[in-house]
């Protein structure tokens, strides 16, 4: 009851409370491996306990690094307990041989196997056990946010198009009211009638916020009650930014220039740009350091398998930043004579064109890894929207509003499109990665693309949306 109350009815406060009980833990659990190994903290006289703290630190923020790279800490994720201890198991695996590395690497880090051993056991036990309370609050109805849509017309059903259980995760739909020049598209089941003002309405029924989702605003909104709604402390938002906020994306059909234009984001000052480009540095050159073995070997397989006839890498013209065409680096995956007829296609399931090795390399992405060098180079970002062909891009941007709006900042390596969305090979998926994309280039900073980078990671191990 205690942990319910701290929490409230926002289900959005759950994992900023693991992200503080977590690390904590995870230090603690050295502490009480060493307490089992030798019975009695006092004897930390031991050269491999003392000091403790900087091991603790160490393996706390390893240990949540890792938490973060399995998808622990993704808000949609779908898996039950079973799954969700099967995740902190590889993720505790990994935070286990990179604490082996840290210790060979700074020997006044090192920590005895059996106390180590005991301390990971324990990690395992306590965060399983608060894994366990956190699904069991998640799956509560009376702590979810509760949300009442002004609005069961064409724009309001747009909700409803979002059909996983995750999508709107930590929500209660009250009901849709039906507003004054709206065609009913919300099914009659779902929508409420409001027998008394809004500001009570909303009070009987503990509302908590108010989307505004109708389709002609020219009928009129009940603004005065809505605005003693806000006052009152209801949130109101727009059906775009509650969709934003909710979901992670720009939802096109039902956003309009006059909302871009007034909502906060799209910072490009010189400060952001500069720490970017200082990240995407360091991180190429970290990640260039740990593929190089990861290179030869797909370089030489690719080499192998042609024969010694076909190229190792491919070189393509992408659109950069800006609309500016340049020469992507990939490790060549399909047939030398691919595209013969000198017609661009979209790759698909099971394509043809796909060597045995390019399968391989590009369900774990190593086919993207020669793209470090277009990073290093100041084309491309470590993290940012996928570069796509001139040809596609010319199609793309004559169908789809807005999608000249996703070149504001470089493409990437990895991007929020690719970790929220299976690969894309067809103009529809285009126009939904775009969505993506379009909240990135809005939303972009360094905890962001840090957050992006620990998801890929989740996706390159369970080989997620690859062709």
């Amino acid at each position: 009851m205690i942990l319910e109350k701290i929490v409230g009815n926002y289900h959005r406060r759950l994992l900023p409370i693991l992200a503080i009980i977590e690390p904590l833990l995870l230090g603690a659990s050295l502490y009480a491996g060493a307490l089992i190994r030798f019975g009695d903290l006092s004897v930390a006289s031991v050269d491999e306990l003392v000091p403790i703290w900087p091991k603790a630190l160490s393996f706390a923020l390893i240990g949540m690094a890792c938490l973060v790279a399995v998808g622990l800490y993704n808000q949609r994720l779908r898996d039950n307990l079973p799954g969700v201890l099967l995740r902190l198991a590889i993720a505790l695996s990994l935070a286990g041989i990179l604490m082996m590395l840290l210790f060979y690497t700074f020997p006044l880090l090192y920590l005895g196997r059996g106390v180590f051993g005991l301390s990971l056991l324990v990690a395992f036990v306590a965060l399983g056990g608060l894994r366990a309370v956190y699904l069991g609050l998640l799956r509560q109805g009376n702590n979810r946010r509760r949300v009442l849509v002004l609005g069961a017309g064409e724009r309001a059903s747009h909700i409803l198009s979002f059909r996983r259980s995750t999508d709107f995760i930590g929500v209660s739909f009250v009901g849709f009211v039906q507003m004054p020049g709206d065609t009913t598209a919300v099914p009659s089941g779902r929508c409420v009638s409001l027998d008394q003002a809004l500001p009570q309405y909303a009070a009987r029924n503990r509302v908590d916020q108010v989307v505004i989702a109708v389709d002609d605003r020219r009928m009129g909104l009940p603004m005065g009650q809505l605005l003693e709604c806000r006052t009152g402390g209801v949130d109101v938002v727009e059906l775009a930014t509650f969709i934003e906020q909710e979901l992670g994306l720009l939802k096109l059909d039902v956003l309009d220039a006059g909302w871009l234009i007034f909502s906060r984001g799209f910072n490009r000052r010189l400060l952001r740009r500069w720490v970017k480009r200082l990240f995407d540095i360091a991180a190429s050159l970290m990640l260039l350091i740990v593929a190089i073995p990861v290179m030869a070997v797909a370089a030489l397989a690719i080499w192998l398998e042609s024969g010694g006839r076909g190229p190792v890498l491919y070189r393509q013209m992408r659109i950069g930043e800006e609309g500016i065409p340049f020469e992507l680096l990939k490790f060549r995956s399909m047939q030398v004579n691919a595209e013969s007829d000198g017609k661009p296609r979209w790759a698909s399931t099971r394509d043809p064109r796909i060597t045995r090795v390019g399968q391989f390399i590009r369900k774990y992405r190593i086919d993207e890894l020669p793209q470090i060098f277009n990073v290093l180079s100041g084309r491309m970002s470590f993290v940012g929207p996928r570069p796509e062909r001139p040809q596609f891009v010319s199609t793309l941007s004559a169908r789809f509003p807005y999608y000249a709006e996703r070149h504001r900042v470089k493409p990437g390596l990895t991007g929020w499109a690719q970790v929220r969305y299976p690969y894309g090979a067809s103009e529809r998926d285009a126009f939904e990665k775009l969505q993506y994309d379009l909240y990135y280039a809005k939303n972009h900073n360094l905890l962001f693309d840090l957050s992006i980078l620990f998801q890929t990671v989740e996706v390159v191990l369970w080989g997620k949306g690859a062709r």
